[in-house]
């Protein structure tokens, strides 16, 4: 299955984005389908009916998080037979993907670790109301036997899609926000970490790593990174 990642050719725009934004320009395709566009200052997310994600699940966290860490404001939200539709407003900034810190990697990966350091510390666990554990990320999936669980490290808000491209770094090469939050729940921080340090290479290239545990602040563990790959790759 193919990265997501900005469309690699024309795309047709959903009728419930062509009323809202007629000149909405695609930016994002995810592996499931889904189509992001941007168009005046806003994102409009399409997921197509029968991918098995969830913008109503995004829009419920979005609402959650709004007064206690920088998340796209929501504007809309609409619920169709073909699929759902997401409308927020955009944050000061772009993607860690965009082309500046592409070319910037440096910049961009420590912008990364010190905006998820930000969240785990800013996003009170004890009144979480999501839970993205081990048992709740397998219950009802054929997932193979990933040996024992680790003993979790710290558990924290975690965002549950923490790869580079979610994190919103503004033109002074600071992290200002995250974007994609539709399985943020409560879990060990190494489910974050070892999912964020492998997206680096994917990205940028190899090597940067250690530039991200530095900015977050944690020496890698080798046990958690391993386990929580392979149950990012399981589920």
């Amino acid at each position: 299955m193919p990265l997501a990642s900005a469309p690699r050719g024309p795309v047709e725009i959903p009728d419930v984005v062509r009323v809202r934004a007629p000149d909405a320009i695609a930016v994002w395709q995810n592996q499931a389908g889904g189509l992001t566009f941007r168009a005046d200052g806003r994102y409009l997310k399409w997921n197509p009916a029968g991918t098995g994600e969830s913008l109503a699940a995004e829009r419920e966290r979005l609402a959650w998080m709004a007064p206690l860490h920088p998340v796209p404001e929501v504007l809309d939200y609409v619920a169709a037979q073909d699929g759902e539709l997401l409308v927020t407003r955009a944050l000061p900034g772009e993607g860690a993907v965009h082309e500046r810190w592409l070319a910037e990697p440096r910049t961009a990966v420590r912008a990364i670790g010190e905006g998820l350091r930000a969240m785990h510390e800013g996003l009170p666990v004890s009144t979480c109301p999501y839970d993205w554990g081990v048992e709740s990320r397998m219950r009802g999936k054929d997932v193979p036997d990933l040996g024992t669980t680790p003993e979790i490290d710290l558990l924290v808000v975690c965002h549950g899609d923490a790869c580079a491209p979610n994190t919103i770094i503004g033109a002074d090469g600071r992290w200002v926000g995250h974007v994609d939050v539709a399985a943020v729940g409560s879990a060990d921080r190494w489910a974050d970490l070892a999912v964020a340090s492998v997206s680096l290479d994917w990205n940028y290239g190899p090597g940067w790593e250690p530039e991200f545990f530095a900015a977050y602040g944690i020496a890698p563990d080798a046990d958690h990174i391993r386990f929580y790959r392979a149950l990012w790759n399981a589920t």
